[in-house]
């Protein structure tokens, strides 16, 4: 019996000499040292191991494809992303002694709402005062941007650049555009614009060679187009 109590006599002394403690505040015959709290009043200790945060990632519209069935009955309208628009226009240009009737194919497509990228061709039929008519071609790749008003009737701007041939040089052609566009039937489109054409290459020649310094002309032109 006295081997026993001496036992725990002894552990209850080596537990005061090493600071264990017990209870959250110091007992009688303990020294608390810094600021800090005894073990048992700490959380248990655990694996910290918290994830990377995500990185930011921006967001663009990827570019759409070529819908169909644009138009009445359809879900896409006119403007919509996706939406590819064929047909042409027919045109009038004047200057001073100087007159021209032009056919323009086109192929459209709006890459994103309101814009539209179009590849338009132009073959045109010059003729001037007193010297040989002449047959004049050019090619322009135009952006534009589409405005709607209402549901069928929207304003645009656009500009076409490209190249002009005048049957004996290329030059450059530059050919901005003002307009309307008027949605008719289910999927046409009829388009009148005001159209400046300027080119690096005079628009009229004759049968000497000398040239006519004809290069900017201003006119207006109706298309029709239809959608895919």
């Amino acid at each position: 019996m006295k081997t026993r109590t001496f036992v725990v006599s002894a552990c209850a002394y080596l537990l005061g000499i090493t600071g264990v403690a017990v209870a959250q505040d110091a007992q009688p015959g303990q020294v608390k040292i810094g600021a800090g709290q005894p073990s048992e009043a700490l959380p248990p200790p655990q694996s910290d191991n918290d994830p990377q945060p995500k990185a930011p990632s921006p967001l663009l519209n990827a570019p759409g494809g070529v819908t169909e069935q644009a138009g009445v009955g359809g879900t896409q309208s006119y403007g919509r992303a996706g939406v590819l628009e064929l047909g042409g226009s027919a045109g009038f240009q004047a200057s001073d002694g100087f007159t021209s009737v032009n056919v323009s194919p086109s192929i459209g497509w709006f890459f994103a709402d309101n814009m539209q990228i179009s590849f338009i061709t132009g073959l045109a039929y010059n003729k001037a005062a007193g010297v040989d008519a002449v047959t004049f071609f050019k090619a322009v790749i135009e952006p534009s941007f589409h405005v709607p008003f209402t549901d069928t009737i929207f304003g645009f701007v656009g500009l076409g650049v490209g190249t002009a041939y005048n049957g004996n040089k290329f030059g450059f052609d530059i050919a901005p555009r003002i307009g309307a566009n008027f949605l008719v039937g289910r999927s046409g489109i009829l388009t009148p614009a005001f159209v400046v054409d300027y080119s690096t290459v005079q628009v009229v020649n004759t049968a000497q060679g000398s040239l006519l310094a004809v290069k900017t002309a201003f006119g207006l032109q109706i298309g029709y187009t239809v959608m895919w």
